[in-house]
């Protein structure tokens, strides 16, 4: 029997109660956070729930609880659920109020809702590397808040799939952004390059972990934008997020990157980066 937590209490599938009044339901409003589980163990927890406290602080969110509270509601979950390897997502919402666009007066109860999902490591992927598509970032100019807002990526990520994709790398005007739900990164003649952090992307706590591995591996990054016309000429192009880890690219609209390979930069990264969770190093 999987459980969740809503509403303060651990509760079993069939009894869960979700208002119809919650504005996570009629405007979006919320922020939420997918924290990787690797055998059993969260991964990172801190530095993704510290990024929700500060996704609701951007629109004004009170939480309802600590961040210590919400990594001990993680875990919790994972001992129910008995989770080996997956991921635990986690949303707050401004809660339940009559339907209104300005903020409930006087404010109403924040709502958090949390639950596992299992989740295998995608290995094939990652050796053999992924094509993507371009699509233009119609998106909103908030995308540094991990809102519920997530139409603008559900538009590009269906786009791409149609297209026998399986990212998007989205761009504004020519410069790449990021991807639908990833960050995208280029590599040109040893350096690695990726936009720098601002309202324009989503700084990824995948993406902090790759530049601290580059750092270590003496691997040159210049937090700079690059243009999709640049892309195509990169040696090697991989984007990164919790669930794909860091994934290469081989093609961007059907056209080949460097020689078709996951490239070695990409290669060391993969590696060292499982070097940073214990469970894969026992392996």
């Amino acid at each position: 029997m999987t459980f969740y937590f809503i509403d303060g209490q651990f509760t079993k599938q069939d009894e869960i109660k979700i208002s119809i009044d919650d504005r996570g339901y009629y405007f979006g409003d919320g922020v939420y956070e997918v924290i990787k589980v690797y055998g059993g163990e969260l991964f990172t927890a801190e530095e993704h729930i510290s990024r929700l406290t500060k996704s609701a602080a951007k629109i004004n969110l009170t939480m309802p609880y600590s961040e210590d509270q919400l990594i001990g509601v993680a875990r919790e979950l994972i001992d129910r659920n008995n989770l080996l390897d997956g991921h635990v997502y986690m949303q707050v919402t401004r809660g339940a109020a009559v339907r209104q666009h300005h903020f409930p007066v006087p404010a109403v109860p924040a709502v958090v809702t949390a639950y596992t999902m299992e989740g295998s490591r995608p290995k094939e992927n990652m050796k053999s590397g992924v094509a993507v598509k371009s699509v233009e970032d119609i998106r909103w100019l908030r995308c540094d808040i991990k809102s519920l807002n997530l139409l603008g990526s559900v538009l590009a990520k269906e786009e791409a799939k149609a297209a026998g994709c399986e990212e998007a790398i989205l761009h504004r005007d020519g410069i790449v952004t990021e991807g639908s739900s990833t960050n995208m990164f280029g590599v040109k003649d040893g350096v690695v390059r990726t936009h720098p952090v601002s309202n324009l992307i989503l700084e990824g706590i995948t993406r902090q972990v790759v530049l601290q591995l580059c750092d270590e591996l003496n691997i040159p990054v210049e937090e700079k934008a690059f243009t999709l016309a640049e892309a195509f000429e990169m040696d090697e192009v991989f984007y990164t997020s919790t669930t794909a880890e860091v994934m290469p690219v081989i093609t961007i609209d059907g056209q080949t990157i460097g020689d078709g390979q996951r490239g070695n930069i990409t290669k060391k990264l993969q590696k060292a980066f499982a070097t940073k969770i214990p469970s894969l190093c026992k392996q």
